[in-house]
């Protein structure tokens, strides 16, 4: 099973037993993708930063079954401001479902998930009005 290294980023994470975490992420190529990331929720997992909600990563993998899994990943961007603002955090969770609802898998997503990353970073490290960036984001998509 040959790796491939994948850039996306993490739009739904789903506990797995006591330490694995079952992944969907947005990449640009693939669409949305389901990855297990076996060992992710161990506290010195190096998997930990970048199977997180909203984690913007390069994540090397090889294709299972019915799923991908994880080998490792570096983390691009963890958007670590929608963590400390629930104001943020709430706009940006609205965002994330109609990611999810618009998306499907094996499809080119390119537009829409650079749309969602400069739609996240604007909220997260600006204070642009979040209902504003809201309905831009709802027109552009």
């Amino acid at each position: 099973m040959a790796n491939v290294k994948i850039n996306g980023i993490v739009i739904a994470e789903n506990n797995m037993g006591d330490y694995d975490k079952m992944l969907t992420i947005l990449t640009p190529n693939y669409g949305k993708i389901s990855c297990v990331a076996k060992g992710a929720r161990r506290p010195q997992s190096a998997l930990l930063a970048g199977t997180q909600l909203f984690c913007f990563g390069e994540y090397m993998m090889y294709k299972g079954t019915n799923t991908y899994h994880i080998n490792s990943c570096e983390t691009i961007e963890i958007f670590y401001n929608l963590r400390t603002d629930l104001d943020k955090l709430k706009y940006a969770i609205h965002i994330n479902k109609i990611i999810q609802d618009i998306t499907e898998e094996n499809e080119n997503c390119y537009k829409i998930l650079q749309l969602f990353l400069n739609t996240l970073y604007t909220i997260s490290e600006t204070e642009k009005d979040k209902d504003f960036v809201l309905s831009i984001f709802k027109i552009k998509k």
